[in-house]
């Protein structure tokens, strides 16, 4: 089962505590009056792949961890672009009051409605996280609004899928990836329209959501990360520390807002009816 969302104040980052269940849910429900509407986004179409890590585009978390479920810290020495990849790592390099480090970006502008896709391989490893998602909560002064492509690389046959509402978690489902996520780069689309929400993996149709109250409607960042937990077990698995570092390899994210042309061949964008 996923755990909750909430952000540590500090440079916008990002935390996983079902301990933090309720009060997440509380503050979005009191946000929820003043939220701003999808279409009221400032991000515009981009398809990026990474030949250098834009400063205009993303923010680094760096120097801080996002409670104590999480046994890393952010750092931006776990960020780099590589042979035209964004490569996240999780490693034992013990920083502030954790053991590990972790990496993680964010973007800096919020988008809405529209066709979000990435192109990602992940490590494996119990206890850790590889993440593609939007989000958007109360640190930002707005409802916990979220949509999640999750690979728990205790298993990385499969990819968990799920949305949030303010601060209520849908339903999670796994779903499989073929060949795995962990053996070569596959495509994670997802696509948010007022009335529905649809998960794509490898082009293929996987979950739908078309109940309003488990559609977000807030503008969110785009964020990839990939963590560790020591308590999250159930979830996420043992932690099993690794022999050498993990690493989650982006090699083209892309943001198509509805009505606009598809941006490159293969697009989930080019097939929308």
């Amino acid at each position: 089962m996923n755990a909750n969302v909430t952000h540590h104040a500090a440079g916008d980052g990002r935390c996983r505590s079902k301990a933090l269940r309720l009060a997440a849910a509380l503050a979005g429900l009191l946000a929820a009056s003043g939220g701003a509407l999808a279409q009221d986004a400032t991000g515009k179409s981009f398809v990026e792949t990474f030949d250098k890590l834009s400063g205009s585009r993303w923010f680094v978390s760096d120097g801080w961890d996002n409670g104590k479920h999480q046994n890393c810290t952010w750092s931006k020495e776990q960020v780099k672009v590589a042979d035209g990849n964004l490569v996240l790592s999780f490693d034992k390099k013990p920083l502030k009051n954790r053991d590990y480090s972790c990496g993680e970006v964010q973007t800096k502008e919020r988008f809405g409605y529209g066709t979000y896709e990435a192109r990602m391989k992940t490590g494996t490893g119990s206890g850790l996280n590889a993440a593609f998602f939007t989000y958007i909560g109360p640190v930002h002064k707005k409802p916990h609004d979220e949509i999640d492509f999750e690979v728990l690389t205790k298993d990385p046959s499969k990819v968990q899928v799920n949305a949030y509402v303010g601060g209520k978690s849908n339903d999670e489902k796994l779903v499989d990836v073929p060949g795995g996520a962990d053996k070569g780069f596959n495509d994670y689309a997802f696509v948010w329209e007022k009335e529905r929400l649809r998960w794509y993996v490898n082009g293929q149709l996987v979950h739908e959501v078309t109940e309003p109250s488990q559609l977000p409607s807030n503008p969110q960042k785009i964020f990839f990360s990939l963590w560790g937990t020591g308590t999250l077990s159930e979830w996420m698995g043992r932690f099993t520390e690794p022999t050498e570092a993990v690493t989650m390899a982006v090699d083209r994210v892309a943001y198509t807002a509805l009505g606009e042309p598809c941006q490159f061949e293969g697009s989930v964008a080019c097939t929308l009816k």
